[in-house]
């Protein structure tokens, strides 16, 4: 595998499984999590310094941004959190799989432009269809989508028509009719097989740019790719290791492309040979992401 030459490392880290890359334009900050490990890094490139570290008690899934700063779908539920972190969380909503026994946690999710919270579980096996997506509005989290495996990919397309979604499992991208004004879908289609594309990997973490191309890290494959509105593969990019998690864009125009990476399912040797691996990415994208919506609940 031949990694692209614009693929650098940003910032070195030894995360277990990184996720959720989330940039705010109000703060020029980055923010993403390493789920295993609880904590979320929070950081400010143009600074030079190191990522500071907000260290949870539980596994945490996925973040969005909010007035105070941000929201975390945890293991157990949704919490808020201010920035800078005064060390205190706020509780919004149990995660009900996590509660009756099942042990799913919360995995992807993200904001519509509405400001609404979407937020999908992961099989505690990974294998049994238990997940669900749901969506948190109103202070209200309500059950969207179930029999999944890996809720993961959740994007929205810049015309606020679309949503894309995937359960890493079926190595298949959806795409729903999406109503911002009532956040209601409508009936899905298969818009991307990786199967039939030949592409390695599963379908993780996603992010849509200015000009509505969807954004796939495949972990186990090794490389980030890019799909046209239509879905056709419009790019790859091989990356310096094999468990890419996540994109997101970010910098002053929006055209850094950063990619969170993970070292789980790695063995000693393989950690030797992808020494890049568990560290976060960049590399400079050819358009302009979307800037992230602010979550209302």
């Amino acid at each position: 595998m031949v990694t692209d030459t614009r693929v650098q490392v940003a910032v070195e880290l030894d995360m277990s499984l990184g996720e959720s890359p989330l940039w705010s334009v109000a703060r020029q900050t980055l923010h993403w999590v390493d789920i295993n490990h609880g904590v979320i890094h929070v950081w400010q490139p143009d600074r030079h310094a190191a990522p500071s570290r907000i260290e949870l008690d539980e596994k945490v899934g996925c973040i969005a941004l909010c007035e105070e700063g941000l929201l975390a779908a945890t293991a157990s539920g949704i919490i808020r959190l201010r920035l800078p972190f005064d060390g205190r969380t706020e509780r919004l909503a149990d995660n009900p799989e996590w509660h009756d026994g099942k042990g799913n946690r919360f995995n992807d999710g993200r904001c519509d432009a509405a400001g609404r919270f979407w937020a999908g579980t992961i099989a505690a096996d990974e294998v049994t269809p238990s997940a669900a997506l749901y969506c948190f509005e109103g202070g209200e989290l309500v059950q969207r989508w179930s029999g999944l495996g890996i809720a993961n990919g959740l994007a929205f397309s810049p015309d606020r028509r679309w949503l894309y979604h995937t359960d890493s499992l079926t190595r298949r991208i959806l795409r729903y009719p999406f109503d911002v004004e009532t956040g209601r879908t409508g009936e899905p289609r298969v818009w991307a097989d990786l199967d039939a594309l030949g592409l390695p990997g599963v379908p993780d973490g996603a992010a849509v740019d200015s000009q509505g191309c969807y954004w796939s890290a495949l972990y186990g494959g090794g490389r980030i790719v890019r799909f046209s509105p239509a879905g056709r593969l419009e790019a790859s990019f091989e990356l310096p290791c094999p468990h890419p998690t996540m994109v997101a864009f970010g910098g002053p125009d929006l055209r850094t492309l950063y990619i969170t990476t993970a070292t789980q399912h790695l063995n000693d040797e393989e950690r030797k040979r992808w020494p890049a691996a568990g560290s976060l990415l960049r590399m400079p994208a050819p358009v302009a992401g979307l800037a992230e919506p602010v979550a209302t609940s």
